[in-house]
C-alpha cells in the first residue's frame, strides 16, 4: 500500500553478485498503455524459457506523477527485471495509470500489460505475478479472480486481509494522535489543508517529530504507540516508533483525500471502536474525534478491494511481523480466509519474518519465498548456485529453510539457476 521499503529493492543483488557480470537482459524503450500507464519488456539475452514474470509495484502518494517507480525497480545499481532475465524468463512491469490509490487499475493495467507481452513475444507458458505493499493485495486480487491468466502469484507485505481495516488502521492513528497531541497537525484532521499536504516532508521533520522524541512527551508517545497499535523494535524503541508515527501520518495527511476521491467516499469509520492501551481509556474514547464512512466507499471496498481466499492457482504470501505500514495481522486474516476456503497449505503457504519494517526482508528470504512459488506451481525441480550470489551466511540461512521445505538445491555452480521440469514431468516448460 505504502511505497515498498527500499530494502527490498536493495537485497535483491544476490540475483546479479559478482564483479562486473555480463548484461543479462535488454529493456525495450518504455512505451504507453492505453490507460495512460507506461510499460516496460526486458527480455533475457540467453535463453529464454518461455515464461514471464510481471512485477507489481508499491505504492506511489498521491500527486506524484505517473511513471514506472524506478526507485523500487532498483537498488544498489541492480533491478528487478535482472532477476527475472538471469534465470531466462521474460519480464514486464508498468506504472499503472495513477498514483495514490491504484489496486483496481492497477489490476487492469497489468493484465492488458500481459496481453501486450503476448502480441509482442508470443504467449507465456507460465506468467508469474510478483507483488509487493500495494503491489501484493494486487497480486492476490488477480491471483483469485484472473487464474486463466497468471500461474501463480508471490504476494510481499501486501493489505490483503481486509482492505477497511487497513484504511482505519491509518485513520486510528490520526484520530488518536489529535487526543494525545492536539493542535500539532493544524486543521481537520480528515482534510488537511493543501498547503500542508504539499509541504507535509518538511513540517513532519520541523514540527511533528520533535514533539515525538522530545522527553516531556514521552508518555504521550508511548500511550499513543500503544492505542494506534503502531509497531517497533523493543531494541531500538524510539527510532522504529518514530518512523512508524511518520508512515501512518504520512498516508492521513497526504493520500487519504485522494482514497476517497478513489473510492467513491469517505473510507474511514471508528463509530463504534474501542480505544485501549491508554491511561485513561474511559476518557480517550469519550474525547476521540468518531466518524461514519461514506456508503459509496464501503460498497467500492467490499465489492472491488476484498479478497477471499478462493485459490485456483498458488498464492505465496511473504510478511515481515512488524510491519509498520501493512500490519502482519492481514496474513491472519487472509490464511483464516483460505482455511474456509479449503486452500491453506495446498494453494496458499504463508512465509512470516521476525523482524521489524515494511517489505524488510533479506536476500535468502526473498529467493526462498520465489522459489517456493516456482516449485507449488511444478515449473522447477531444483535451484542451483546458491553459494555464487549469497554471502555465507545467507546461503546457510537459505540451505536451512529449503532443508526444512523439503526444497532440492546446490550451493555450487556458477551463477543462480533453476532447473525446469519437463512438460512430461508434470510441471511448466
Amino acid at each position: 500500500m505504502i511505497r515498498i521499503a527500499a530494502s527490498l529493492c536493495a537485497v535483491l543483488v544476490f540475483f546479479l553478485a559478482g564483479p562486473a557480470r555480463a548484461q543479462v537482459g535488454i529493456c525495450e524503450p518504455d512505451a504507453v498503455q492505453a490507460s495512460g500507464s507506461i510499460y516496460r519488456i526486458c527480455m533475457p539475452t540467453g535463453g529464454y524459457n518461455g515464461n514471464l514474470i510481471v512485477w507489481a509495484h508499491g505504492f506511489q502518494d498521491s500527486g506524484t506523477p505517473v511513471g514506472i517507480p524506478q526507485e523500487q525497480l532498483c537498488g544498489v545499481g541492480f533491478c528487478i527485471n535482472d532477476l527475472a532475465n538471469i534465470l531466462g524468463f521474460g519480464f514486464a512491469t508498468n506504472s499503472y495509470s495513477k498514483t495514490g490509490l491504484a489496486i483496481v487499475q492497477g489490476k487492469a493495467d497489468l493484465l492488458d500489460l500481459v496481453d501486450i507481452y503476448k502480441a509482442k513475444k508470443g504467449a507465456p507458458g507460465k506468467t508469474y505475478l510478483v507483488g509487493a505493499s500495494e503491489g501484493g493485495i494486487i497480486t492476490a486480487l488477480s491471483l483469485e479472480q484472473n487464474a486463466n491468466v497468471y500461474s501463480a502469484g508471490l504476494a510481499a507485505c501486501g493489505p490483503i486481509g481486509n482492505f477497511p481495516f487497513q484504511i482505519n488502521y491509518f485513520g486510528d492513528a490520526r484520530a488518536t494522535f489529535e487526543y494525545f497531541f492536539p493542535g500539532v497537525i493544524p486543521g481537520n484532521p480528515f482534510d488537511p489543508d493543501p498547503w500542508l499536504v504539499a509541504n507535509w516532508t518538511a513540517y513532519y521533520n520541523a514540527v511533528v517529530k520533535p514533539y515525538l522524541l522530545h522527553p516531556g512527551y514521552r508518555n504521550q508517545l508511548d500511550q499513543w504507540a500503544r492505542v494506534a497499535k503502531l509497531p517497533f523494535d523493543a531494541d531500538n524503541y524510539l527510532a522504529t516508533v518514530e518512523n512508524s508515527a511518520k508512515d501512518a501520518l504520512r498516508y492521513a495527511v497526504v493520500n487519504l483525500r485522494d482514497a476517497s476521491a478513489t473510492l467513491g467516499g469517505f473510507p474511514y469509520f471508528n463509530r463504534d471502536t474501542v480505544y485501549t492501551g491508554s491511561d485513561n481509556d474511559a476518557l480517550l474514547n469519550a474525547s476521540v474525534r468518531r466518524l461514519d464512512a461514506d456508503g459509496a466507499a464501503l460498497v467500492s471496498m467490499v465489492t472491488r478491494y476484498t479478497t477471499y481466499g478462493l485459490l485456483t492457482r498458488p498464492l505465496i504470501t511473504l510478511h515481515t511481523l512488524r510491519d509498520q505500514q501493512i500490519p502482519y495481522i492481514h496474513e491472519d486474516m487472509y490464511s483464516y480466509k483460505t482455511f474456509l476456503a479449503g486452500t491453506l497449505f495446498s494453494r496458499h503457504l504463508n512465509l512470516s519474518v521476525d523482524r521489524y519494517g515494511h517489505c524488510n526482508f533479506t536476500p535468502d528470504e526473498l529467493l526462498y519465498g520465489f522459489i517456493v512459488m516456482l516449485i507449488y506451481d511444478g515449473l522447477i525441480s531444483e535451484v542451483s548456485g546458491v553459494g555464487s550470489f549469497l554471502t555465507p551466511a545467507q546461503a546457510d540461512a537459505f540451505a536451512a529453510r529449503a532443508q526444512a521445505g523439503g526444497i532440492p538445491f546446490q550451493i555450487a555452480g556458477p551463477r543462480l539457476a533453476v532447473k525446469l521440469r519437463t512438460p512430461g514431468g508434470g510441471g511448466g516448460r
